[in-house]
């Protein structure tokens, strides 16, 4: 075979090759935006199945809507559950009876949420990884949650609510287990009920996350063929 013939050869090799790169980075990117959305939408509608709990005042409601975040950040790294989160609020803000600033704090903690397990799951893809990440990021979502309550979300309610009253309903709750005890600011309001509440709905995603999430894996990523 002429050095020619070798050329053309190798030419037309590398075309095919590179044309294969181009459909299969196109297929991974038009999944990659397909989950996004999917999972987009199902945050959007768990952030409507809310409802109070017996340990926390009337006002604030337990959801979900973190978990697809979750979900979609181990799946398709953890930029995506950052958009998941992004873009539920964003569709949520469309409705929204706090003019934005629910949605904002949502969206920030969400993120603190799964920006570090997707992470560290990233490093090193095993159960042991996702279940440190997890928690990890359920920490510091719960640990934050008391500075975008303190400085953002409360001062909203305040427009409501009077400060007072607020604190007069963490007190009822208080005084169920500890009758002699009262806050008196909400600071420890924050820090005694809101923290552990937040972990715990942190935790709540975590688990059914580490639940399903070999059953869903490889449909989400388009290995199931």
């Amino acid at each position: 075979m002429s050095n020619e013939t070798k050329t053309m050869t190798k030419h037309v090799e590398d075309t095919a090759s590179a044309k294969t790169t181009t459909k299969s980075s196109s297929a991974v990117n038009v999944r990659y935006i397909a989950v996004t959305g999917m999972l987009s939408a199902i945050a959007f509608i768990l952030m409507f199945l809310d409802f109070s709990v017996p340990f926390m005042p009337s006002f604030i409601k337990l959801d979900i809507s973190e978990l697809p975040a979750l979900v979609g950040s181990f799946a398709m790294g953890p930029v995506c559950g950052v958009l998941i989160c992004l873009i539920k609020n964003l569709l949520h803000l469309t409705i929204s009876t706090t003019g934005g600033v629910g949605e904002l704090s949502n969206f920030v903690l969400g993120a603190m949420f799964v920006l570090p397990a997707g992470l560290i799951y990233r490093h090193k893809k095993t159960k042991k990884n996702a279940v440190v990440g997890s928690f990890v990021g359920a920490l510091l979502m719960a640990v934050f949650s008391v500075v975008s309550n303190y400085f953002v979300v409360y001062p909203f309610y305040y427009n409501f609510m009077p400060k007072e009253a607020i604190i007069n309903a963490y007190n009822a709750i208080l005084q169920v287990v500890a009758p002699s005890a009262e806050l008196t600011s909400i600071l420890p309001c924050l820090i005694g009920f809101n923290m552990p509440f937040t972990f715990f709905k942190g935790c709540i995603s975590v688990v059914i996350t580490l639940l399903i999430y070999k059953h869903i894996s490889p449909i989400l990523k388009g290995e199931n063929r």
